[in-house]
């Protein structure tokens, strides 16, 4: 690092305004600084941005930082701007002068951080761009990297290919060129670790571990025994809190509409948030709950990633999620400002017989995924053993999507981020669908523990040391059973 520390705390506090660094946010900077690969596990608020947006800032080139979503995306270039820092963005969505502008700002080298989604990032008329040996490019910022290996709708097949992208842009850039790759998610166990260091191809990467426990945030789970018992607890809980701001979590696009429809019927500032809404109509919803026109937010899991809210009181799961990772992503947009905060997650009674809803839901959901994994099995009998992803998304409607579990399986390799070859014909697509199923088992176990919640959470995304020594009453389980 040729850059003085003392010259890099300085730049922190002429932009941010403080005087020093949070745990590990210096560590994680230093580290950059270096030119070394990083992984970083820090949970929601816990300063991120400054941790690539500095270092980006006190070299010398492009910093590329490939987001899932434009809302988040969106949000820290527009604080970039107000902070006067040379900073943009790439989507689909921007106006074509816009997009001109920006691509001509990239190529006369006059930003430091460019922000786009792995779909972005892998279109042709970027990758020519920023392929070009003159465009000096000093780091790779992926942000969200459970999108690796979270299966369902949530998955994202173009982030298997980000481990070819430093691989292939070296190869066009000045010999001794170092691009240093900083992967980033709020959640990540052991497993899922190894496997975001495995695919992105990091050279010994430092491994940066924050616990997701926070005092401040109340945790808690109760029974329903009937879909409109659930309705009227949700009410309940809500009426005790009057004009603090919450979200409620579901599982599907028809539930936000139907709830939200409810609760607006009975007068409540309240909106229906899904990705099947047009982006005009997502970014007003964003801003009047920021705002607070909006009291709450009936909405699915596209909802919440990147958009920094720091007084939400209260998060409802009206419908529990299937993963652990999207639980605590979720619980974790509660109390931002480290003011109390309530998470509340309602489940049927646990047999199914009763209030069969919850145990239909999860069956519906394994369906659709075993459907998808039929399909791939289908499709990988098909593909030939090496050629480029384009020709297979044209012949294939679900072709980007086996080319992404062939290679979470070790069946294919990318050549580069456009070509792949395939490694094995044998299909094992059953160990995907096993591992699948004891992630669900992992939160069934979770939402029916009589243990401390916070301490099964901590040993799940592998900090045991601090369960043991944490002396919990932030959760009902310990108000209840454990005291």
């Amino acid at each position: 690092m040729n850059i003085a520390w003392q010259e890099v705390k300085e730049k922190f506090k002429q932009i941010w305004g403080y005087e020093d660094f949070r745990s590990p946010q210096g560590e994680i900077i230093h580290t950059l600084l270096t030119g070394k690969d990083a992984v970083i596990i820090l949970p929601t608020g816990g300063g991120k941005s400054i941790c690539f947006q500095l270092p980006a800032l006190l070299q010398q080139g492009l910093t590329i930082v490939v987001s899932p979503l434009v809302a988040l995306m969106e949000n820290q270039v527009n604080q970039l701007k107000k902070l006067g820092l040379p900073g943009t963005l790439l989507h689909s969505e921007l106006s074509r002068n816009e997009k001109q502008a920006n691509l001509r700002g990239i190529a006369e080298q006059q930003f430091r951080l460019l922000y786009l989604s792995p779909e972005t990032l892998l279109s042709k008329p970027i990758w020519e761009l920023i392929s070009q040996p003159q465009i000096k490019i000093t780091g790779l910022v992926l942000d969200e990297v459970h999108c690796l290996t979270q299966w369902g709708t949530t998955f994202r097949p173009a982030y298997r290919r980000l481990g070819a992208v430093r691989r292939s842009l070296l190869q066009h850039k000045p010999p001794g060129t170092k691009i240093a790759i900083a992967a980033f998610t709020a959640t990540a166990d052991p497993q899922t670790q190894k496997a975001i260091a495995q695919v992105l191809e990091l050279k010994e990467p430092k491994t940066f571990l924050v616990s997701p426990y926070r005092s401040n945030l109340s945790l808690n789970i109760q029974t329903v025994w009937t879909p409109r018992g659930r309705k009227q607890l949700t009410l309940k809980f809500i009426q005790a809190r009057a004009n603090q701001s919450g979200l409620v979590y579901v599982r599907s696009r028809q539930d936000s509409q139907t709830l939200a429809a409810w609760f607006q019927s009975l007068n409540y500032s309240v909106a229906p948030y899904h990705a099947g809404l047009v982006t005009s109509q997502r970014r007003k919803i964003e801003q009047d709950w920021i705002s607070g026109k909006t009291q709450f937010v009936v909405c699915t899991s596209a909802f919440g990633m990147g958009i920094d809210k720091p007084d939400v009181r209260w998060v409802i799961h009206y419908h529990a999620p299937e993963l652990l990772t999207e639980y605590i992503q979720e619980v974790g947009r509660g109390g931002r400002d480290n003011q109390p905060a309530t998470a509340l997650t309602l489940i049927s009674e646990l047999t199914g017989w009763l209030n069969p809803e919850d145990k239909q839901r999860s069956q519906f959901f394994n369906r659709k995924l075993e459907q998808q994994y039929r399909q791939a099995q289908q499709i990988a009998k098909q593909l030939p053993n090496q050629g480029a992803i384009t020709i297979i998304k044209e012949q294939f409607p679900q072709g980007e999507i086996t080319l992404g579990i062939l290679h979470s399986l070790g069946l294919v390799s990318w050549q580069d981020p456009f070509h792949y070859r395939k490694r094995s014909s044998s299909i094992a697509l059953n160990h995907l669908a096993a591992r699948q199923k004891r992630h669900q088992q992992q939160m069934q176990q979770y939402l029916k523990t009589r243990e401390c919640r916070w301490q099964y959470l901590l040993q799940a995304f592998g900090f045991s040391r601090e369960a043991q020594r944490l002396k919990c009453d932030r959760c009902d389980n310990c108000r209840q059973y454990c005291n």
